[in-house]
């Protein structure tokens, strides 16, 4: 099979895609022939270096997938040859997931909804799981709530809106004006232009998920209510200290998504609903993921970036 590999941490160029073994599932595993798989930019950060998460190359990175089951390994029973499936593997170890074949553990994935083709399935696991644990699992997003969601038009964001607006909160939406059509397809009720006006006039909140980090932080804590909160997917936010949090009466937590086949289900119940649905920007194949790394590095991606083989 076909795997894109690295031997040295740094820029996209040390991505290779090279011939390799495919591998046989063990105990609870299952074979996946890939379908699409999703570009996170925790790829890239591993990839560079950034983040050492995978130890010293060679590695391969990628988390999601979306296929069919090839093979299942002893002891599975909830799947079978030709099942459709999708997930987000192994994280924090390696998911290998840039390949034609991936091997998955049972808990880590779910059936494909028909309502999302296998390019969006591909695109929903850590993004989804990611606003579904930040919003459910540490916001506590109750109806009726005013949430403010920083970068609502990226990956994690343009899910997040979905997710709040289906929990029945009042969702503010930063984003390029460009952008806001889309959102407001999407559930959002209160799209604000970044560029042209500043956020914090929206008013007191109950919870904002910031997806910007750096100066943002500090910023969007003074605009959650007493008793509210800032949940950052990063944990470096400038200027949110203990001593901020406290003097403002709100909670501060920091998302660090996990797999979850019963998070995954939740929004796949969603699709099936018609609550929720992945707004894929670009799918380029496996052999360009050299590419597909530089366009995450440029920002330009609306929505999620996908490889197929």
């Amino acid at each position: 099979m076909r795997v894109v590999t690295q031997h040295a941490v740094g820029d996209p160029a040390v991505l290779e895609l090279v011939e390799a073994a495919c591998p046989e599932p063990g105990y609870g595993q299952v074979l996946i022939r890939t379908g699409a798989v999703g570009v996170n930019p925790v790829d890239a950060h591993v990839r560079s270096g950034a983040l050492p998460m995978l130890g010293e190359p060679p590695f391969t990175v990628g988390w999601d997938i979306a296929g069919t089951v090839e093979t299942a390994g002893p002891g599975v029973s909830a799947f079978v040859a030709g099942d459709e499936v999708m997930g987000m593997l192994a994280l924090p170890g390696a998911g290998n997931t840039y390949a034609d074949y991936v091997l998955a553990s049972v808990n880590e994935i779910v059936s494909k909804p028909a309502g999302l083709t296998v390019e969006q399935a591909a695109g929903l696991p850590m993004a989804g799981l990611t606003a579904w644990q930040s919003l459910v699992g540490l916001a506590h997003l109750q109806p009726g709530q005013r949430v403010l969601v920083h970068r609502a038009a990226g990956g994690v964001g343009h899910l997040a809106v979905q997710i709040a607006k289906a929990l029945g909160a009042h969702v503010i939406a930063t984003a390029s004006a460009g952008k806001h059509d889309l959102l407001r397809r999407l559930g959002a009720d209160e799209p604000v232009d970044y560029r042209t006006r500043d956020f914090t006039e929206v008013g007191n909140v109950d919870a904002v998920f910031d997806l910007v980090g750096g100066e943002y932080g500090a910023r969007s804590a003074r605009i959650v209510a007493p008793g509210g909160v800032l949940v950052s997917a990063y944990p470096q936010d400038t200027g949110v200290t203990p001593e901020l949090i406290t003097e403002l009466g709100i909670r501060h937590a920091v998302t660090f998504v996990y797999p979850s086949a019963p998070d995954l289900a939740r929004l796949t119940a969603l699709v099936q609903a018609g609550r929720l649905t992945v707004h894929v920007d670009q799918v380029l194949p496996l052999a360009e993921a050299v590419k597909a790394h530089e366009i995450v590095a440029a920002g330009a991606v609306t929505g999620k970036l996908v490889l197929v083989p």
